[in-house]
Formats: C-alpha cells, sequence, structure tokens
C-alpha cells in the first residue's frame, strides 16, 4: 500500500514502528513463504515475498498487515497485489522514485537499500529477491545517471535552495533569517542547513515561538524590532508572516547595502500578501524572490522532470525485459543440467572405449584427448543452448515446447522445468 492507494488515516493505523527484525521475523512463520523483504517508509509499507508454487498466502499476508484493524473483505481497497513480471515491474518504478510522491527524489534509494540490509542480517533474501533487489539498484543508478529527473527542484522550498546556489553558488558560511514561522520557510531553511549554511536567526511577533523554533535549527532568536540592525550581516532571508503591510522596505535595505560593501543579499518572500518591497529588485546585488516567482520555476522544473520521467520509465521496462528473461532462464536450468550430464556421460564412454583400443598413452596423450573431446561436447551443446536460452523464448508455454524438443532429440527423460520440479517436491 502506498499514499495513492491508502489514506493516512489508514497508513498510520499500521504504521510498523520498533524496527524491521520483528515484522521479518513475523513473516519468517507464514507458511509457504520462502524468501521475504519488507519496506516501510511514512508513504508506503510493501511486502515482497517469494512463495512456493501454487499456495496462496494472499489472506496471510493481509492480515500481518491490517491484523484486526480492517477487515480481509474490505483490504482490497487499500491494496496494490502484483505477481510476476508485474511485482518486477513495480519495484524498479519504486527504486526509479517514479512511484514516490514527488517522482525524482533520491530518499527511496536509500530507504530500499536499508531495508535490505536488514532482510539480509536476518536471512530472510534468498537467491531470487537478492538478485531482484540488486538489480533494483541498478536501475535506479541508470535512471539517475541516464536522465535528467532528479536535477530540478519541484517544491518551493527546494527552489528557493537552488535558486541560493545560483547566486551564492558555494552556501556555507552563508547566515539566513527567517522572519515569522510558516511551514513553507521552515522546510526551506531545512533545505538551506543541509547545504552547509553556517547560521540560522529567527524573527517572530511572538518570542517565545521564534525561540522555540531558533532551538529547533540551534539558532537565534530575535525580536521584529531587531531586524534592520541583522540585515547588515544576513545573507539570506526568508519572510513568511501574516502581516498586512510591508515589514522591509526598500529604504531599509538601501542603507544598509552600503555596509554591506554590496555583498549579495537573496530575498524570498513566501507571504500572501508580501512581506517584502517588491522594489528591492531595484538594488544592485538584491535578489528577490516572491511565491509567484518561486511557483514559476517549480512548475517549470516539473514539466521537465515529466519529460525526463518518460526516459526513466522506458528504463524501468527495458530492466524488466531483462529480468523476466533471467527468470525464464531459471525454468530452462534442469534441462539444461541433464544435457550437459548426457552429453559429458557420451563423451568419457567412448574416450573409455578409445584408452582400451589405443593402448597405453603418455599423459600429453590423454590431456589432449581430453581436451579433443571437451571441446567436441562444447561445440555439440552449443546450438542447443542458445536455442533453449534464445531471448525469442518467452512464456511458459513456449519454454515447455523447447525443453521437449531438446530432450526428444537427446533422448533425455521427459522435459521438466524448475518450476514443475518446485510443484513436484511440494
Amino acid at each position: 500500500m502506498n499514499h495513492k492507494t491508502t489514506p493516512v488515516e489508514i497508513r498510520e493505523k499500521i504504521a510498523l514502528s520498533g524496527g524491521y527484525d520483528q515484522y521479518l521475523a513475523a513473516l519468517n512463520k507464514i507458511e509457504h513463504i520462502q524468501e521475504h523483504y519488507l519496506l516501510s517508509t511514512c508513504n508506503r509499507v510493501e511486502l515482497l515475498v517469494v512463495a512456493d508454487a501454487g499456495a496462496d498466502v494472499r489472506d496471510h499476508l493481509i492480515r500481518f498487515l491490517f491484523g484486526n484493524e480492517v477487515p480481509l473483505e474490505k483490504a482490497d481497497e487499500y491494496l496494490y497485489i502484483l505477481e510476476g513480471r508485474e511485482a518486477v515491474h513495480h519495484l524498479f518504478t519504486v527504486a526509479g522514485s517514479l512511484d514516490s510522491m514527488v517522482v525524482g527524489e533520491a530518499q527511496i534509494l536509500g530507504q530500499l537499500k536499508e531495508a535490505y540490509r536488514h532482510a539480509a542480517e536476518q536471512h530472510s533474501t534468498g537467491a531470487l529477491l537478492n538478485k531482484m533487489l540488486h538489480k533494483s539498484f541498478t536501475v535506479a543508478k541508470r535512471v539517475r545517471t541516464e536522465t535528467g529527473i532528479g536535477s530540478s527542484a519541484v517544491s518551493i522550498s527546494y527552489a528557493a535552495v537552488q535558486l541560493a546556489k545560483k547566486i551564492f553558488g558555494d552556501l556555507r558560511q552563508k547566515k539566513v533569517l527567517l522572519i515569522g514561522a510558516g511551514e513553507m520557510a521552515e522546510l526551506a531553511a531545512e533545505h538551506l542547513l543541509g547545504n552547509g549554511v553556517r547560521a540560522v536567526s529567527v524573527a517572530n511577533r511572538t518570542l517565545a515561538r521564534a525561540m522555540r523554533l531558533a532551538e529547533r535549527f540551534d539558532g537565534q532568536a530575535i525580536s521584529m524590532e531587531e531586524l534592520p540592525e541583522h540585515l547588515e550581516e544576513t545573507d539570506i532571508i526568508i519572510s513568511s508572516t501574516g502581516a498586512e503591510e510591508l515589514i522591509i522596505h526598500k529604504s531599509d535595505v538601501q542603507a544598509v547595502m552600503r555596509k554591506r560593501r554590496n555583498r549579495p543579499l537573496f530575498l524570498i518572500d513566501i507571504a500572501v500578501p508580501r512581506d517584502l518591497d517588491p522594489r528591492l529588485n531595484d538594488l544592485d546585488n538584491v535578489y528577490l524572490y516572491d511565491i509567484d516567482d518561486l511557483s514559476s520555476v517549480v512548475e517549470i522544473n516539473r514539466e521537465g522532470r515529466g519529460r525526463e520521467a518518460i526516459k526513466a520509465r522506458r528504463i524501468v521496462d527495458e530492466e524488466t525485459l531483462k529480468f523476466e528473461h533471467y527468470i525464464e532462464t531459471l525454468e530452462v536450468k534442469p534441462t539444461i543440467v541433464e544435457l550437459r550430464k548426457r552429453i559429458r556421460e557420451m563423451a568419457e564412454g567412448e574416450l573409455a572405449k578409445s584408452r582400451h583400443r589405443l593402448g597405453e598413452l603418455t599423459g600429453e596423450q590423454e590431456d589432449a584427448l581430453e581436451a579433443m573431446l571437451h571441446a567436441i561436447a562444447a561445440k555439440i551443446l552449443h546450438h542447443p543452448m542458445e536455442y533453449l536460452k534464445s531471448s525469442r523464448c518467452t512464456g511458459h508455454k513456449k519454454i515447455k515446447e523447447r525443453v521437449n524438443t531438446v530432450c526428444e532429440i537427446f533422448g533425455l527423460p521427459e522435459g521438466r522445468t524448475e518450476k514443475q520440479d518446485n510443484e513436484t517436491n511440494e
């Protein structure tokens, strides 16, 4: 389930707390599950399982997720249940950040890897899920390197940071002043701190609230009356108050710029109505952006990211087809093993007959004879192996037909796929 299928009031009921290990251990107790993996974030909870062929573990997995919070018959409203190729395609889509609330965000890959680390430590994944998850990381890398899906800002707060980087280059050692305590201003401040700004000051009409917010950023609280003297030392100002009149005027900054020796000043006005005088843009080395400016940047970037997402989906489709073919080659593995065994036995039988007729051979002659037989065997095997592994051999029915053809030609036992062997073992 994720943010698209399940409302937050349902997601919060099943939020998995206390770490992955206990939930992986609980999944391990469900009968007929061979391998399992769990991903839990604020926007999604996903289970990836390899089950015995023909086993129905659906209700057990739903009960694991919901407990008694949601009746089984109602659970379908909140879930997506995918099997085979669709499940592989979905995992690759998630890894490529194409299923995220903000398409192109980079956080999901780290979350996938962290969840995999827990699963590996608990030995809950095996050969198939290990291969599939590692392939999902490769898909994510391809999406990042071959498209520009993560290169542009698609949130107001992140757009503000990207603009600041264009103005200052390196944000380290820069000082930020928050005026007001709006949510978007807080998010912008968080992004700026993540990019190395040195200090954050907070001015608010309610000093107590300014102190609480400043403490969160390990910064300094100031009163609104102290604003003018702080303009001189601040590099970035983010304003989001509910004031009905302008808080900073052109004349306020004009006087300060001489003292600043014309060091750049970047101002972001997220307030509606506006806090900052639009005429500030008339001043040299003063860069003012309001909410409409930032929204335009975000919209342009969102359109660009949408175009890059088309390329990313093509990569996901390609990698899904490759992995599907890998799975199908596993189905012919028993026949390949049997074919190699049969040809090897024939070669060794003929070698034994030749030794009897040739008499005593030197070690060098023995080696030459064995090398010749191995080379002949390899040549005999080449085309049948290519035939079985061919990318044109897709779908269980076609694989079965090719397996039977090879078995009939080489006198092998009735053709069996690995899938059938698993069913017999049950």
